[in-house]
């Protein structure tokens, strides 16, 4: 079957089995952000949005996203996902990072859809991702520091750490 999806802002057309998961699609067409890990929506690696929202790709047919928009870590180029990025390394958010692609687009689905989250919606919003090396703690002082500097227009704190 053919489906056409926008990736990262481009139109792609593809062939696709019956059953086949947007995981493998991405994987096979080079998304390398997109990672497998537990292919049961538990761990999050495979997190992507899917018409902003963040999703496991590993638990959405490829059929199932024609026509829509998805992105990958790759897709994100913005002020927000540069943000992210960088208060996650300046706070030493990231240790082996097998998982941070999947919450950082976590991060982004959250931050664009309530800039001025709390504690406890940050850590429902990263509910779905697991992490084993850095139990958490810096990964929610990043989003909360990111967070703090939107709310206030702050971006020059985070020019400073470049």
């Amino acid at each position: 079957m053919n489906i056409t999806i926008e990736i990262n802002d481009e139109d792609k057309e593809f062939q696709v089995k019956p059953g086949e998961i947007l995981l493998d699609l991405l994987r096979r067409e080079g998304y390398t952000s997109v990672k497998e890990g537990c292919k049961a929506g538990d761990c999050g690696a495979c997190m992507v949005l899917v018409n902003g929202r963040a999703m496991t790709s590993c638990t959405l047919y490829a059929a199932q996203v024609d026509g829509k928009r998805i992105t990958t870590l790759e897709g994100l180029n913005d002020e927000l996902a540069d943000s992210l990025r960088q208060e996650f390394l300046d706070v030493g958010a990231i240790q082996c990072g097998f998982c941070i692609p999947g919450v950082l687009i976590s991060s982004y689905s959250l931050l664009t859809h309530n800039p001025n989250p709390t504690e406890g919606e940050i850590k429902a919003a990263l509910d779905g991702n697991l992490c084993r090396c850095t139990g958490y703690i810096k990964q929610i002082e990043a989003i909360k520091n990111v967070a703090r500097d939107l709310e206030g227009g702050n971006n020059e704190r985070r020019r400073e750490k470049i």
